[in-house]
């Protein structure tokens, strides 16, 4: 083989313009969760997710058109995120206890994590004044997802079953809150969502005819 056929080989493939594009979304996208994780979500201004990004802010508006599309596209990808986490769990013969257990546990691997933390500090700082934007839907799209997979054989009435979501989401995100002003042991943080999952089993799986 030529030395020129073997460095041509070598050469390392160009990326084409939609994968440039693409890790820079997700590197402005990674720059905004890390900032607000660190300096929280006054602080992560224009100038500072650039920094962290490397890139311009002109480059920013390009991809997002400004600060209100970047926190939009962290929450959606949030909201993939969490339902992507749960999409692999086995289903097929297992009994409502592991579901509800390994529902609870994965959940939490998402809740309990700093993404979310700055998902949350956008949704309590951003969202929350901005009735206009979508992310409520979006937010419960992806948990119904999530729900109809694991437990759509579940008998229950459309208002016990939103009921039952917005309160494990209501739980999961108190613990999560919790984080920023303790360090639970892992006994403690155990116990508690032990008692989330007593607590799905018991609504799903009691009297399922209740409607």
């Amino acid at each position: 083989m030529s030395l020129r056929v073997e460095l041509a080989r070598r050469r390392p493939r160009r990326r084409t313009h939609a994968e440039r594009s693409t890790e820079t979304r997700a590197a402005i996208m990674g720059a905004v969760v890390a900032s607000i994780s660190e300096v929280g979500f006054k602080r992560s201004t224009a100038n500072e997710i650039a920094r962290r990004a490397g890139v311009t802010w002109g480059a920013v508006q390009h991809h997002f058109g400004g600060k209100d599309g970047i926190l939009a596209a962290v929450l959606e990808d949030s909201f993939n995120r969490f339902a992507e986490r749960l999409s692999d769990i086995e289903v097929a013969g297992a009994s409502l206890e592991a579901r509800a257990e390994l529902f609870v546990d994965r959940a939490w691997e998402h809740f309990g994590s700093a993404h979310f933390r700055s998902t949350f500090e956008i949704l309590q700082h951003y969202a929350a004044s901005r009735p206009e934007h979508s992310w409520q839907g979006q937010m419960l799209d992806a948990w119904n997802r999530v729900w109809s997979q694991l437990f759509d054989d579940r008998q229950l009435s459309r208002g016990r079953r939103i009921a039952l979501q917005h309160y494990t989401i209501s739980v999961l995100s108190g613990l999560a809150a919790m984080l920023r002003f303790e360090a639970p042991s892992a006994p403690v943080r155990a116990l508690e969502l032990g008692l989330l999952k007593d607590t799905l089993v018991r609504e799903l799986g009691a009297k399922a005819a209740r409607r």
